[in-house]
């Protein structure tokens, strides 16, 4: 019996603890540049669920193949984090990527090599 309620306390510690700082009821609140309009290069739920993808595989095609132009339905873009990306419509990196990344609790590793300029 006793290994079963240590078991229960430790799986449930997770839940205990975002109950207790408040974590648990944290929405998520990115923004996006007006001027971007309701869409970057590709739907929000494309976005959401595949941007690292779309990122590496830029990477991979401009270094390995020098392929720079992305083609969607919104248009054509350079493949470039920083000069598409960052530019066009998450022109804040702390109030859009760096929130949404602490958010979901990931580090990614774009940062090692695109160095973002603070304003």
């Amino acid at each position: 019996f006793a290994g079963v309620v240590i078991f229960l306390a430790l799986f449930t510690i997770p839940f205990w603890y975002s109950q207790a700082t408040g974590d648990a009821n944290r929405k998520l609140d990115i923004k996006i540049a007006p001027e971007a309009g309701d869409e970057c290069i590709e739907s929000t739920g494309y976005m959401r669920s595949k941007h690292m993808d779309l990122l590496n595989d830029w990477r991979n095609e401009v270094v390995r193949q020098e392929s720079r132009v992305y083609v969607s339905k919104n248009g054509t873009f350079d493949k470039s984090l920083t000069d598409t990306c960052l530019e066009q419509c998450h022109t804040n990196k702390a109030e859009f990527c760096d929130e949404c990344h602490s958010y979901v609790a990931v580090q990614p590793d774009c940062w090692d090599c695109h160095n973002i300029v603070e304003e």
